[in-house]
Parts: C-alpha cells; sequence; structure tokens
C-alpha cells in the first residue's frame, strides 16, 4: 500500500510559557517531538503569525507549523501557509488535544466535525474539513462546565506522562505513516494499549 502524502504537520495549542505545558498544548507537543526527531529548526514567520520548521521524513520534505495566534484562531496562520506552499487539504494533518479519548490513547481519523475544539473550529472555516487528525487522548473532566479550566491546567504528573507517551507513539509512526499509509499506522495506534493513566 502506498504511504500517505503528507506536507504539513499543524500542532494545535496557545502559545506562551504560562500554557506550554498545559493539556491544551498537546499538538504543540507532537510537532516539537517531530521537530527533535528529525533536524527540525524552528522559524518566527511573523508576517503568517506562526513558528514553522522543514524536516526530512523517510525521503519526504514535510513542513511544521505551530500557530502562534491564540487556539480560536489557529485558521488563518495555517490557511496562509497553505496558501504560499500551495498544500491541499488533503495533504494537512492536524495534531490537537482529545477530550473524548482517555488518558494516552491516540486515534488517526481523516474529515469530521470540530468536536467541540475551538482550534479544530476554525482551521474547518478556513481549509474545511477534509483534513487529517491526530487526536491525542487527554481525558475529559466529566463535566462541560470544567472543560476549560480542565484543557489550560497541566494534568497530574502520571497523566502528563501518559500523554506525553501518546506523543511519543504517535512520533514513532509517523515515518511509516509516509511509508505504508493510514490504515496500518491506524490498526497499530488504535490497537496499542495506553500508558498507565488511561482510564
Amino acid at each position: 500500500m502506498p504511504g500517505l502524502t503528507l506536507r504539513l504537520v499543524v500542532g494545535l495549542g496557545n502559545p506562551g510559557a504560562e500554557y506550554a505545558q498545559t493539556r491544551h498544548n498537546a499538538g504543540f507537543w507532537l510537532v516539537d517531538e517531530l521537530a527533535v526527531r528529525h533536524g527540525g529548526q524552528w522559524k518566527v514567520e511573523r508576517r503568517l503569525n506562526a513558528e514553522t520548521a522543514r524536516i526530512a521524513v523517510a525521503g519526504h520534505e514535510v513542513w511544521l507549523i505551530k500557530p502562534m495566534a491564540f487556539m480560536n484562531r489557529s485558521g488563518g496562520p495555517v490557511r496562509g501557509f497553505c496558501d504560499y506552499l500551495k498544500v491541499g487539504v488533503g495533504e494537512v494533518l492536524v495534531a490537537h488535544d482529545e477530550l473524548d479519548l482517555p488518558v494516552g490513547g491516540v486515534r488517526l481519523k481523516l474529515a469530521g466535525g470540530a468536536g467541540g475544539h475551538n482550534g479544530l473550529r476554525d482551521l474547518i472555516t478556513h481549509l474545511g474539513a477534509d483534513f487529517w487528525r491526530l487526536r491525542l487522548g487527554i481525558g475529559h473532566p466529566g463535566h462541560r462546565d470544567e472543560v476549560v479550566d480542565y484543557v489550560l491546567r497541566r494534568a497530574p504528573r502520571e497523566e502528563h506522562e501518559a500523554i506525553l507517551d501518546s506523543v511519543a507513539r504517535a512520533a514513532n509512526e509517523f515515518p511509516r505513516l509516509l511509508t505504508e499509509g493510514a490504515d496500518k499506522v491506524m490498526n497499530r495506534l488504535h490497537t496499542q494499549p495506553a500508558a498507565a493513566g488511561e482510564g
């Protein structure tokens, strides 16, 4: 089976040191991990309001982007970068935190709705819905009124480590996503048990 053609990986998060270790920044952690593993150097693109890095993975050139707008305004910087590089929506993978997955879970899917995620909602407004999503489970606080405080706090140590483990597992699979395709990677990610902390 041919690999998946991906040219841009978007990490969703909020800029600023006060948000760096919060659950909502799991998407940033994924692109940071890919940059470390594959020699990417982050560069501030002020006209795009984003940080970008270029990596080479399994013979493919891939761009990474962290929008420096806040989460609910992520779409503009990503759309600007897609237009600049002439990247199609189906060549985009968006990594984001996912309330509807247990802590440490990882899922890969194509297209869909926003599911209440403000970053995804803004991306869909600017790009349409037909991009790939890498969903990094952070669990749910149990009541919708608690969601905002929950995602903007750092998880307890065991849960934080479980989320970081899910980021590492996703990064492990990324080269195979480009060479083997989505189905095989989905099969591995979706059947691997999450680290301690998954409920």
